[in-house]
């Protein structure tokens, strides 16, 4: 069983979170919410250490369309970042605010940036096109982050500033366009790059907490030098380009590991 304590370590660790927000909160959604996340991550982590080819995916798709459509469309909460500032500034600790809290701020220093490996709805689309492996070496524009950063605050600002009424519809159809956007300029990087994950190295303003947040993180993949044949596998598989044999914590896009595991999977000696 030795084996499947990272599954039910995070299954606990959300259990955790749903109980204490329902209680802090008093709305017995909570205590639905974040135990059907936690479910469906620890399940694709399960279906990983069983050997599952499409384990992550499960989790992916499991956990990112329930994001996407039902608290997106249909219960119409902004989930993207303009709902995180939304909320922030009318003072409201529900919805995006909680679950940037969980996920994208705190999280992160438990689980890394284990969010866009397996909850984010752009990504779970992104990672059904052609170029798994980046086909290129990384550009040095992580800065464009910055700007799409600034620009969902600034956007969220000008609606508080110029007063714009029904402001709860304007962030729906906000959620709505933002989300086409983004799947536009992640498809088209994707195959300008010639990697599925283009958007989230340079474009995602989400990896602005993500990243720093990520480099302290518990949770995270080390090589065992030992076993390790210096191959090189692992770091050709990587979709983030994150050299996986150096376990300091400096190494080589050390915050843009995901916890894909697919290092884990190519490594032939088991090392990692």
């Amino acid at each position: 069983m030795k084996k499947y304590f990272l599954p039910f370590m995070l299954l606990a660790v959300f259990e955790a979170v749903a109980v204490a927000l329902w209680l802090i909160e008093g709305k017995f959604f909570y205590f639905l919410n974040f135990s059907y996340i936690g479910i469906s991550v620890s399940l694709g982590i399960f279906l990983f250490i069983r050997k599952y080819r499409y384990a992550r995916r499960v989790a992916q798709l499991l956990v990112g369309l329930y994001m996407l459509v039902y608290l997106g469309f249909l219960s119409g909460e902004n989930m993207q970042i303009e709902g995180f500032w939304y909320y922030l500034f009318t003072g409201v600790f529900e919805a995006a605010t909680i679950h940037y809290a969980v996920a994208k701020i705190f999280g992160p220093l438990l689980f890394g940036r284990g969010f866009c490996g397996y909850a984010c709805w752009t990504a779970m689309v992104l990672d059904f096109l052609p170029y798994k492996l980046p086909k290129k070496p990384g550009k040095k524009l992580g800065w464009l982050r910055y700007v799409t950063f600034a620009l969902s605050f600034f956007f969220v600002s000008f609606l508080f500033l110029a007063h714009v009424g029904n402001l709860e519809r304007v962030m729906f159809w906000a959620f709505v366009i933002g989300n086409l956007l983004y799947y536009a300029l992640g498809i088209l990087l994707a195959f300008v790059f010639q990697d599925n994950r283009a958007f989230c190295k340079y474009l995602c303003p989400v990896t602005v907490f993500l990243k720093p947040m990520s480099y302290f993180s518990l949770l995270r993949i080390t090589c065992n030098k030992d076993r390790c044949i210096s191959c090189g596998k692992c770091i050709k598989s990587c979709p983030m380009e994150v050299d996986m044999t150096d376990n300091s914590r400096n190494r080589k896009n050390a915050t843009e590991c995901i916890l894909c595991f697919e290092c884990v999977k190519s490594c032939p000696k088991d090392a990692l």
